[in-house]
């Protein structure tokens, strides 16, 4: 029977997903929870519950997260989980490129790349990143043809 509880008070993938996008953007305009619990009129134990998909967040409520965090209530809804899951490729880490945009060196690389406001110094950064990138995968790619090499032999 617990593992029923258990099974019962597993977050609903669209109310983490809508949560997480609030973590995202609070923490990507360094707001704290309390910052944004004041400014709803709840607890920052409610705002931990809304951004863990813990608590289901009414229309309304949705709608004032949306003003406070300067949002259209509509991209709380974009790239459903379903298709998230679908399309968002897993990083070696084992991550999604979502939750590693919404953790802590993904919101720093996007904030640090924000500040760059010239076209041509941001196009040679992402030209780099992908480079190293690309290089990551060729070594990767090496590695793994010369496991399955020896495994064969």
């Amino acid at each position: 029977m617990s593992s029923r509880l258990n099974e019962q008070r597993k977050p609903d993938p669209i109310d983490f997903n809508v949560g997480r996008k609030i973590r995202t953007h609070r923490r990507l305009l360094r707001m704290s929870q309390t910052e944004l619990a004041d400014a709803l009129g709840v607890t920052y134990q409610q705002v931990q519950k809304y951004e863990n998909g813990r608590s289901k967040i009414s229309v309304g409520r949705l709608q004032a997260v949306a003003n406070v965090l300067s949002l259209p209530v509509l991209s709380f809804f974009e790239n459903s989980p379903d298709s998230a899951d679908r399309c968002d490729a897993r990083l070696k880490t084992g991550q999604s490129l979502a939750e590693f945009a919404s953790g802590p060196t993904g919101i720093a690389l996007n904030r640090a790349f924000a500040r760059i406001t010239d076209k041509e110094v941001r196009s040679a950064f992402l030209g780099l990143v992908n480079r190293i990138a690309e290089q990551e995968d060729k070594r990767e790619g090496g590695r793994s043809q010369q496991r399955r090499n020896e495994r064969d032999a």
